[in-house]
Order: structure tokens, then sequence, then C-alpha cells
């Protein structure tokens, strides 16, 4: 550990003494550990536990599952003695969490046959590890120190599968000036997947969203003993249907903290302002869950606007706690929940249709009850009218504004209402007036709900980088100007979608909605791209047609599923008033072409499986190559709707908006910020192209918007325009020439490997990646000029940047290899390498795949030498250029230089070839290893096989194959150990890519 970092840990020990924690400088290792637990579960417990006891509820409470140790942690479970007797036991004291024991503990080592992990600071509540914090020198990035822990845990010989460690609940990661924390995890959710996302990482916050960054703040303020208490028993949320953890963000905890206490005072009512895309489900699901134990509360309703999002929220709300919400299938079935006093009736999801018709004695259904002198739904709900009520609403606006929310507080005198929107309507938005006298006041959120609880803006978010910032691009065809709220002509606009579909989506990286004015808008639309789509194929036969989805209700003819649905739908609702015959036949036709694309068989009498599906694809897209027609064949390229999936609707690979219609105030930021879900470094803004030319709209719609930084709020949630990014990769291509020259060698990518020394690796990486950032935001302008485009290619041509591009990923692997070594002290090896984030993302082309680059070398090795559309050295580069055949490279690059020119290959004898080179390849990689380490070619090479097919490390097998050495266990053990180190880089190369942590479990095992 280095002088600051141990500075760092003793003040951090200092103020959790002066927090009155008690510091242990006894605890040094697993028996100090257990003996500290033994002693805290005795006297918690009132027991006696013997020795066979103490060691059989240990073998008992530990789980290499963190979820199920995370359940065990905050439940009573049972035991049974050594005579037979249960002893009902609890790790803590999960009544009342402040009252639990708080000890802190540094340095503590977890010793295993072959590891010795020393962890910073731990803290212990009633003797058991529920927070492990890891202190680092200034500059760390967060996302590497994440890396750096999930490392750790991979660690042959780890402690969070076999020691009380696997009760860790938080990591904390802090240099000091920044301090950051996350949940633990199983491995599966405890890595970075392919696209590089990670479990969300935290900082806290006050309650207007300032930032507590410094360790000594963020102890004060997160640390303190009932406030630590609180966070892991209140504000992690265990999801039962994934298996994992996870931590609300601060604002969530402050809002659900601002409900809770508002009822417990009972002051009234009030609403939430959370911006769309910061998870208000699971803030609501929290609020919900605590009132749960309030008994002086008969229900609490959760009540959403349409029947999908009904739907939405009851899932979301099961996959936070397993069938905690029952399904509402009907009014009569809401009608029997609020009557019953079941626990398990408590919280209650439903529409705001249902719940009107259940209080609305003029409906039809009521009608009719009372004409046969039956008791109506209101009649049935008078034994409770004047209960305690909790009435959350989803979204507190258009459908709360009526006569539903009025007769909600009608009937329950005693109810408290409470809104979540991610757009408040204001004086400036309001579109509906309540008339006192002579005196017309607007409606607005606040005349609703009283008072404002809590806000977190989209301001807040885009700085927070919960959501992305958003590039608008105005539209206007050559040579004219578009007029404010003018429409083009369709065929234009469809035309221009078409060539700016592959910019504005990465190559079809990402998919698009395409808001239209009206239903007949919408078909035109469907018509518009089908003729010219024919017409570009025809002219043009490796043309790939985007796949146009289109999504709009139905008539309702008076089915009630179809009413609700269009409750929210304004403009469909209207449309319909007009010849709803032709709409009808016109959605049948386009479920029949949706059917024939995707082998489907939807009805228009089922709307709501096809509305389902259309979103699932929307959500489920894979990054396809666009250029193959077997790839993709489940995806939407486009969209397109009038007002579904407008409001509501989340997809991380949704990142482009196209506008034909006229949008402003809250329908405008709840249309845009369908764009901007955060995904990783390849998608840097959510995308909006606008048709009607409507930027006053836009500048109103972000000034009403913006909360508390309204003359900085363009700046925010605006990306920069495309010349001042030109400007920008301008100057990063010329640091990274100057850094080069400064090195000694020429500003060009055969160069990158006559650098000196690892300092100068790091600062080439880190000045490229810069480089290939801005490239990325400019690649997805739709709105460059020809000579914007110009400027960009003559800055770092196409052949330099894939050329750059290969050296980086060649220079990255190097250096990736080293990080996560350590000295025999602990320290990284080299602290610099340790801390660089590569974000190989960055470098993965959304075109190519293994299956193009195998089609490319059959179309090269088939062409005439003198022909050549690629040359063999372009054809390298290209796949050199590309993070996903970082583990393959030098294969088929050896590959590709091995083919002679003019020898005709289709593309099986390509995959045929490869496949015969690499193995061949690899037999040679085993044979040398097995002669380093004395051992048979053949065994080897099973040995492997067998871990790559079943991820995991087998002991036994690993024994028999050192068995034929006649080595003691000690030199066994040294050889075993020698011999893995040598097989973990030959198995990361052929695992393709898939996540190699499940071959520590061997080492538990031998542990």
């Amino acid at each position: 550990m280095s002088i600051s970092e141990r500075r760092l840990e003793d003040d951090l020990i200092s103020k959790l003494k002066d927090l009155k924690y008690t510091y242990r400088d006894d605890i040094r290792d697993k028996a100090t550990l257990d003996a500290n637990f033994r002693e805290k579960f005795q006297e918690l417990n009132r027991v006696k536990l013997s020795d066979g006891e103490f060691k059989r509820l240990i073998e008992d409470i530990i789980k290499p599952n963190v979820y199920e140790a995370a359940r065990t942690l905050r439940n009573r479970e049972a035991f049974i003695r050594d005579d037979g007797t249960p002893l009902n036991y609890t790790l803590v004291n999960i009544k009342d969490w402040c009252k639990n024991q708080f000890e802190v503990v540094s340095q503590l080592r977890i010793n295993t046959d072959n590891s010795n992990h020393r962890y910073d600071v731990m803290i212990l509540i009633n003797g058991v590890p529920v927070v492990q914090i890891e202190l680092k020198n200034l500059g760390i990035s967060p996302r590497r120190a994440m890396e750096q822990i999930v490392d750790y845990k991979n660690d042959p010989g780890n402690g969070y599968s076999r020691t009380l460690l696997s009760f860790v609940q938080l990591f904390i990661v802090s240099n000091r000036t920044e301090t950051w924390y996350f949940a633990n995890n199983n491995a599966r959710h405890f890595a970075f997947d392919a696209d590089e996302r990670f479990l969300p990482i935290y900082q806290f916050a006050e309650k207007d969203n300032t930032k507590i960054n410094h360790l000594e703040d963020f102890a004060d303020k997160f640390l303190a003993k009932c406030t630590l208490a609180q966070m892991i028993s209140r504000y992690m949320v265990l999801i039962a249907s994934e298996q994992k953890l996870m931590m609300m963000r601060p604002y969530q905890i402050y809002a659900v903290k601002a409900i809770v206490d508002c009822i417990n005072q009972n002051s009234g009512n009030g609403y939430i302002w959370h911006t769309t895309g910061s998870g208000k489900t699971l803030t609501s699901f929290k609020a919900s869950t605590l009132l749960k134990s309030n008994e002086s509360i008969h229900k609490c309703l959760f009540v959403v606007d349409r029947k999908d999002l009904d739907r939405q929220t009851r899932e979301e709300f099961n996959r936070f706690q397993e069938n905690c919400v029952e399904e509402n299938t009907n009014t009569a079935s809401l009608v029997r929940r609020l009557q019953s006093d079941d626990y398990a009736d408590k919280v209650i999801v439903t529409t705001i249709q249902k719940l009107g018709l259940a209080l609305d004695e003029s409906s039809k259904h009521n009608k009719r009850k009372i004409a046969r002198g039956q008791e109506t739904y209101k009649q049935r709900l008078e034994p409770i009218r004047d209960k305690r009520m909790v009435v959350i609403f989803d979204e507190c606006h258009r459908s709360q504004f009526g006569e539903t929310h009025k007769s909600i507080k009608e009937f329950f005198p005693n109810a408290q209402l409470f809104g979540f929107t991610g757009t408040p309507i204001f004086e400036q938005n309001a579109s509906v007036k309540q008339f006192e006298g002579d005196m017309g006041s607007m409606r607005t959120t606040e005349d609703l709900f009283q008072q404002e609880l809590h806000a977190y803006t989209i301001t807040n978010a885009i700085e927070d980088r919960n959501v992305l910032r958003f590039h608008v691009d105005y539209f206007e065809p050559k040579g004219a100007a578009g007029k404010p709220g003018q429409a083009l002509t369709k065929q234009a606009i469809a035309q221009a979608i078409i060539d700016k579909h592959d910019a504005a989506t990465a190559n079809r990286r990402f998919n698009a909605l395409f808001a239209t004015a009206s239903i007949n808008d919408a078909i035109e639309y469907v018509d518009e791209f089908k003729k010219l789509q024919k017409k570009i194929k025809a002219d043009h036969p490796d043309y790939v047609p985007l796949k146009i989805a289109a999504v709009f209700s139905p008539p309702a003819e008076g089915d009630p599923n179809i009413k609700q649905i269009q409750e929210d739908l304004e403009q469909e609702k209207e449309d319909y008033k007009k010849d709803p015959d032709a709409k009808k036949k016109a959605l049948q036709a386009i479920i029949a072409d949706y059917n024939a694309a995707y082998a489907t068989n939807h009805k228009i009498t089922e709307f709501d499986l096809y509305y389902q599906d259309v979103q699932k694809r929307i959500k489920d897209q894979e990054f396809p190559n666009r250029d193959l027609p077997k790839k993709g064949a489940e995806k939407i390229d486009i969209t397109i709707v009038v007002d579904m999936l407008l409001t509501g609707f989340d997809s991380k690979y949704l990142n482009t908006l196209y506008v034909d219609k006229n949008l402003k105030n809250h329908g405008l930021i709840q249309a845009f910020s369908r764009t901007n879900r955060v995904l990783n470094a390849t998608k840097p803004y959510g995308h909006v192209l606008d048709f009607r030319n409507q930027q006053d709209n836009v500048d109103a719609a972000i000034a009403l918007f913006s909360g508390a930084q309204t003359e900085r709020a363009r700046e925010i949630w605006l990306v920069d325009k495309a010349p001042v990014v030109i400007g920008q990769l301008k100057q990063a291509v010329t640091d990274l020439g100057d850094f080069m020259k400064s090195q000694g060698v020429d500003a060009a990518p055969e160069q990158v490997s006559n650098m000196k020394g690892d300092d100068a690796r790091i600062q080439f990486v880190k000045r490229f990646k810069e480089v290939q950032r801005l490239q990325t935001q400019l690649d997805q302008y739709t709105d460059l000029t020809e000579e914007q485009r110009d400027e960009i290619g003559k800055t770092l041509p196409k052949d330099e940047l894939r050329a750059f591009k290969g050296a980086y990923l060649e220079t990255a692997q190097r250096l990736k290899e080293q990080q996560g070594k350590r000295t025999p002290e602990g320290d990284p090896v080299n602290t610099d390498v340790d801390q660089l984030d590569f974000e190989f993302v960055l470098f993965a082309s959304a075109v190519i795949d293994y299956d193009y680059i195998m089609k490319l070398i059959a179309k090269f090795s088939g062409q005439d030498p003198k022909k050549l559309k690629i040359s063999r050295e372009q054809l390298i580069g290209l796949i050199q250029s590309d993070a996903k055949f970082m583990d393959e490279r030098e294969e088929i690059t050896e590959y590709v230089r091995s083919l002679k020119e003019g020898e005709a290959l289709d593309e099986a004898a390509v995959r045929a070839g490869y496949s015969r080179f690499k193995a061949e390849k690899q037999a040679k990689e085993i044979a040398t290893l097995a002669g380093k380490h004395g051992l048979e070619p053949e065994a080897l090479s099973g040995f492997v096989d067998t871990i790559l097919q079943r991820m995991i490390f087998d002991g036994e097998q690993l024994t028999d194959l050192m068995a034929p050495l006649g080595l003691g266990w000690k030199q066994r053990r040294e050889r075993e150990l020698a011999l893995m180190a040598d097989l973990v880089p030959l198995l990361n190369k052929r695992a393709q890519g898939r996540d190699i942590s499940g071959l520590v479990a061997y080492e538990q095992e031998s542990a």
C-alpha cells in the first residue's frame, strides 16, 4: 500500500471513530473475524453455541450466492442445535438496524492455499462484514475502480464465497476527493458485458443534488451509523426475478423519505418531479412497500394512465419482489381487493380508468346495477370511505386533470394523493382551465397536489450522466428554408430519413421512432417508405431495406380495453371520428406485413399482443450486421407512431426520433426523452431529426423544464454544434501528432510500436481514445455539410484512422495484460496502467463481425490480383482495427496472409480453412506449453477442452494431469499455479468473449 493510501486509510478510520464506530485492530484474519462474529451472534440471539454448532452455523449461512446471502442477512432464519431443538435467529437486529454494533477493521487478510488477499477497510454490523472500502490514489477513474474490484472478486483465492465476506453488500471506492459506491452482486451481474455496461455506480448527494465527493464529507453523510443502516436495510432492493441487488440513487431516496414523512405527519398531498428515465417505478415501489408496515393505512394504490402501463408497472413491481402485486383483471376485482384486509392486497396497481369506473355511479355498468336493485361498486366501497388511503399517480398530468381525480378526492376524504411526473404542468403549459366566477385560472400540477416534495430534473440527470444530452437537427431541404410548423412533402421527408438513417443510428446499431401528426399521415408514410425502398432496391441491388413497423390504436368499437388505451392518445382518439373503417383496414394491412416480416400471427382483435411484440423488438435489439440478410431478423429499424410510445417507453437501443408532428412543452420533452437512455460510449447522445423547424418550441421547453439552472440549460441539454466538435477533433489529432513527435517518432500509425516504454504507450492510448470518441460523435451527426465532411476526412483520412485503431488495439491489449497484477505488498505493478480505462466498445463496428469478415475473405480470394477491390493489407487493417477481433486478430491476420492470390474460395471453404489453420496453431501452442511443464500434449489439450466446455477449472482433472510428474504436494501445487498462469492468456483467447471468471470456482474448491 502506498504512503498516500495509508494516510487516507488512517484518516478514514479516525473519522469513523468520531462517528462512534469501534475500531478493532485485533481483527486481521479469518479466524479473528469469525471469532468476533460468533461473540456478536451469541449476544444478539442470547445463546451459547458449541464449537460444533458454530462450525455448522458458519457452513449453513455462508453462501457463494450474493443474493441469497443478502436475503439471509435481512430475514429470520432457523437452525437445528446439537440436541435437536430449533434456534430461530437473525444475524443482525432487523427490527431496528440502528441498534446493532458497528465496527471497523483495516488490512484484513484472507489467506488461502495460494493467495493472500488484503482488504483496505471493512465495516462490520454486528460482526458481519457489510461494506468494503477500497482507497485509491488520486486520478483513478470510477470505471477503472469498478474493474479492479471485479478483478479482485474474481481472483483465485478470494474470500467472497467461502468466508463471511459473502455478506458484503456495498463497495465504496475513494481517492479522497472523489467517492463512489455500488452494490455487490453475483458474477453474471458483477462484470462488464460485451457492451461494457455494468451495474450503476453512484455518488452521494444532498437533497438539491449537490454531490458529496470528499471522503470525509461522504463519511459524515453516508457512513453515520443509522444512515448506513437505513441505506442497507431500506434503500437497497433485492430483485427476485434477476437474483440481484440494486441500490437506490440519492434522489430516489430523498423522494421516498419525503412521501413517507408527509404520510407520517399527515401533512397533505404532494408531487415528485423526477425526469423521465430516472427510475420512478423503483421509487414508487419502495415508497409503497415501506407503507405496507404502516398499520394506519388501509391501502396504497399505484395508479397509472393506460392499460399497457398497468401491465408494465405491475411487472416491474413484481420484478422487485415476486408476486407483490396481483393483476386486477377488471373493476370488480379491483373493488374486491380494495375491500380486502389481506396483507397481500395492501399495495394495488391499477389504471385510473378502473378506479374511476368504481367511483362513477353514472356509468352504464352501475346504472344497470341500480336498475336491478343491486349494489353499485361505489356502494360496496362505502364501508372503507373514511379509511386512510394513499394514492400514488404514475404520471400526474393529463388524465389526472379530469373528473376521476376529483371523484377520488371526494369519495376518500382521508386519502393522501401523491403524483410522479417527469414534466409538471405549470401555468405556461397548462391547457385545462378551472373557472371560479369571473376568474379563470390554469390547472397546474401544484393545484392538484399542493406542494413539490422533491425535484430531480432532466438537467440534473444529464449532469449525472443518468440520461444523455440531445443533438437536434432542424432539417432544411437544399435551397429552401422550412417555415416553423409547416410540413414538408412526405416523399421528401421519407427520402431524407432513408438517406440519414445509417448515420443517425451508427450504421443501424440503434433504432428509431418516427412521430407523425395523424393516423392518416402514418398510413401514408408506410406506403411512401415501401415505394421508395422498392425503387432504391431496383436501382441498387446491394441495398438492404430498412425494416419499418407502425403502431397506432385500432378503432375502439365499444371495446373497453381499446377505449382505455386511447384515454391518453388524444390525436388518435380524434382521428377516429372520421372514416374509422379505412383506418382499421390500413392497420390490418400493416399488421399483415408485420406478420410476414417476422413470422408472427397477430390480429387487430388482439392488438395489445401486437403492441407488446413491437415494444419487445425495439427494447431487445441486438447490434446486427446490416449487410447480411440473416442478421437482425428480429429487429425493427424505424417504428412509425402517432401518440403511442412517445411517453412511458424506454429502450437503450433507441437513439433517434424523427419528427413530422408539432410538439411543444411537456409533449416535446416526453417525445425527445425516448432517445436518451444511457448505453455506452457508442451512444453519445439522443438524436432528434425535426422536419417542422421547431427550434422556438425546443428552446421554450428547455427553459420551462430545466429547473434551477435555466441560464445554463441549453449548454447542458444540447451537444455542441458540428463546427465546435470538428475543432475539438482537429485539436485532438494535433495533440496526438505532437506527442508522437515528442517521443522521437513520426505521427503515423506504423510508428506507434516504435515508442519506448509504457508511459509513452499510456499517453498514446489516452490521446487516441479522445480522437475516436470525437470521431464517433461526428459520425452520428446528420446535419454535416459536404464541406464539413471533407474537413473531417482531411483531419484524419479513413485509412489512417483505421490503421491508428489497429495500433491502439494492439497497444491497449499489451497494456491490459498488466492490469490487475500486484506486488507482494498488494500494490499495482504499474499504477498508471492500472488506472487506464480502455472502452474497447468504441472500437467495435456495428457492421463488421465474424460472418462479415469470412464473407469478405471469400470475396478477396476470388478476385483477379490485378483488379482487387480490397487489398490484402486493407483487409488485414479492417480486421486489426475492430475490437471484436482482439482475441483472434493474430490468427485471422496470419490466415489471410497465408492465402494464395487468385485462389478462389467460397465462404464455406474459407470457414473450413480458417478452422483448420486455427486448430493447427492451437495444437502447436499446447505442445509448446506441455513441453514447458513436462506434460503430455494430448492430456493438456483434453484438460483445456474440458475447461472451455464447462467454463470451470476441474480440480480432479488437474490432479490427474500432474500425477505422472510424481511431485510432492507443495511442488505439485507450485507447478499447478505456474501452469494456470500460462493457461489464462490462452484460455482468454479461446473463450471468444465469454466471461472466464467462472474458472475461479476451481480455486474455491481447492481452498
